[in-house]
């Protein structure tokens, strides 16, 4: 099996999406022989579209180690109800026609779908349930995405309320990791 994992967060250190991934890439380790391939985003974001010589070339490097991966493993942390700009520009450069997807008759078709997708979430407040869902456009964004790509088996691995206060930050990031603790290889899974 071979893994993406995907680090967006400015954060460094206190960053809980970085924890999350990393938690979820040594599990997924543990219960399967895996290679990883990491990408740091933040520390070596890519360039936003554009046709310059430059740009291309780490567009296509970017989409050749996804094209590579088994399963991505994507730290998304929640900035301003959507994802971090450096995640945006890897998700331009990995939505590329005749790659991922192509367009029919009939609409397009995702070229990814044999690929596996777990976004470790950080949000600040909750907005899986309540008042603040419609705020969501980190969550349902990466599900059409990647779904447009053909990924359906995504999985979510989500610390809500990380800045409402150090009780609620530490039992948000305790359930996480508890979820993450779950998570095996996709064959292990099936078993």
């Amino acid at each position: 099996m071979k893994i993406l994992h995907i680090d967006s967060s400015i954060t460094g250190d206190q960053s809980v999406s970085r924890q999350l991934t990393a938690r979820i890439v040594n599990r997924l380790r543990r219960t399967s022989a895996a290679s990883v391939r990491y990408r740091d985003l933040a520390q070596d974001p890519l360039p936003h579209l554009t046709f310059a010589p430059e740009a291309q070339v780490a567009h296509s490097a970017s989409l050749a180690e996804f094209l590579e991966a088994d399963v991505i493993v994507i730290g998304a942390p929640m900035y301003n109800f959507a994802i971090p700009s450096q995640l945006k520009a890897w998700i331009d450069s990995i939505n590329v026609a005749g790659k991922t997807f192509r367009y029919t008759e009939k609409g397009p078709v995702g070229l990814a779908g044999s690929k596996r997708a777990i976004v470790a979430s950080s949000r600040g407040g909750v907005y899986s349930d309540g008042p603040m869902t419609e705020l969501d456009h980190q969550e349902q964004y990466l599900r059409t995405v990647l779904g447009f790509i053909g990924i359906t088996d995504v999985e979510f691995v989500r610390a809500e309320g990380v800045a409402m206060g150090a009780d609620v930050r530490q039992s948000a990031i305790d359930r996480a990791l508890a979820h993450a603790d779950t998570l095996g290889a996709p064959e292990a899974v099936a078993a």
